[in-house]
């Protein structure tokens, strides 16, 4: 159920996404590039490589390159989505090797920085595990949202079977991505439904809702890091993603009594 980006909702169903902040110059990006023989997939690769200096920084100390490191990967994950529906060119194998990157990107950065504040693997583990069911969580409404007021649906509320393979992109290719997906996402999406079945079906999943939720998406939890890292909160950066997700109950059980 990973996914990005407002510019995939109707207008008239919009809210303000908190972790969505990249998405103006992403928009602007993708605009510069759309005479280009540049494809989204090129940006998604972008993205990584912008994830992984930041992830240097990390190491090395160099804080405020992770905050300009994680911002700009956070505008690039905007901006090939912007590019893909500029170009007209959606694609499966597109959505799934931008979310296989995120996770593993998510994982490196969770692991330098227990390493550079001598936190237990354990307790980075767990932190990791905290910040992909928030991010779950987010992304699970976001995609109900988009479905019900038929928004862009290449992500699926339930991420079962394989998709078929749209126009221009090889059926293997989404085949292997979609399996990696499954093997990584999988069991998140399954606690996240298993908490909260009903959502699909009658759950009310108003603006000010999905404004709160969206501190658990990616882009709000990857600048969290870098402004942590800045002002000298380090040490307190695991912690906060294992003691946050404490709030993904309290979100589903508001969302239960609407």
């Amino acid at each position: 159920m990973h996914i990005s980006g407002m510019s995939k909702m109707p207008n008239s169903h919009r809210f303000l996404d908190l972790s969505d902040y990249g998405r103006p110059v992403g928009r602007a990006i993708a605009m510069g590039l759309r005479n280009t023989i540049v494809s989204p997939l090129h940006v998604t690769t972008l993205f990584i490589v912008s994830g992984l200096l930041g992830i240097g920084c990390i190491l090395n100390g160099s804080f405020w390159g992770v905050v300009f490191f994680l911002v700009l990967k956070s505008i690039l994950d905007a901006a090939d989505g912007e590019l893909a529906r500029i170009k007209k060119t959606p694609s499966y194998t597109g959505r799934y090797y931008d979310s296989i990157a995120d996770i593993i990107l998510n994982l490196l950065i969770l692991l330098a920085i227990g390493y550079v504040t001598d936190t237990g693997l354990h307790w980075t583990l767990l932190a990791f595990f905290g910040m992909q069911l928030q991010g779950t969580l987010y992304n699970y409404y976001y995609v109900i949202l988009r479905n019900r007021y038929h928004g862009d649906t290449t992500s699926r509320v339930f991420e079962k079977g394989t998709p078929v393979a749209m126009e221009g992109e090889s059926q293997r290719n989404v085949d292997v991505l979609f399996g990696c997906y499954r093997l990584l996402y999988g069991g998140f999406d399954q606690i996240i439904y298993y908490l909260d079945s009903s959502a699909p079906h009658d759950g009310k999943l108003p603006s000010w809702l999905m404004t709160a939720v969206s501190i658990y998406g990616l882009g709000f939890q990857l600048l969290m890091i870098g402004i942590m890292l800045v002002v000298g909160w380090a040490n307190f950066i695991i912690p906060f993603f294992i003691l946050s997700s404490v709030f993904i109950l309290l979100f589903i059980g508001i969302r239960k009594t609407l």
